[in-house]
């Protein structure tokens, strides 16, 4: 698929993506910063469709990935300004800090929703919540192994995602 045939793809479906984003989000501003996203992933990875339904069943399911992926972040935002807003002193960081903390909690919240949901209920346990072993084993109702393998596999997780981010930074 060629820059062509992305703007024929972009004509024929942009209206009908733009209105079907607007009611999901009920946000015209969101709808259009999606729709367009849609058409970059497009552009970035080129796929052919074999008819005008087989297009807008795929722009449809990016559309709803789209979405969620906006509220997974909206949700990620939300819990950080709440727990700045928690803070015993009044604390300010500069926006450029707030994006990056921000983009940084987005990334461990994706890799934490692609591990299975045992590992990364004892990976929280542990960390965040400061768990024993023990603990967490009674917890998820596992053995003590079982909960260290458990969080081996997150902190695997970890260094890749942290890997991923010096690699982008360099």
């Amino acid at each position: 698929m060629n820059a062509e045939n992305v703007d024929g793809l972009y004509s024929d479906h942009h209206g009908w993506l733009y209105s079907l984003l607007q009611r999901r989000l009920g946000n015209r501003g969101d709808a259009a910063d999606l729709a367009h996203d849609a058409f970059i992933r497009l552009l970035v990875k080129p796929r052919s469709f074999d008819s005008f339904d087989g297009a807008r069943a795929y722009l449809s399911t990016v559309a709803r990935g789209l979405c969620v992926d906006l509220w997974r972040r909206r949700e990620v935002e939300q819990a950080w300004l709440d727990a700045l807003a928690a803070q015993p002193e009044p604390f300010t960081c500069s926006a450029e800090h707030s994006a990056i903390v921000l983009q940084a909690l987005t990334a461990v919240d994706a890799m934490l929703r692609k591990l299975p949901a045992n590992v990364a209920s004892a990976f929280v346990m542990g960390i965040v919540l400061e768990m024993t072993d023990q603990q967490i084993a009674a917890e998820l109702g596992v053995s003590d192994r079982m909960v260290r393998k458990y969080m081996a596999q997150a902190m695997l997780h970890c260094m890749q995602l942290e890997a991923r981010w010096a690699a982008n930074a360099a």
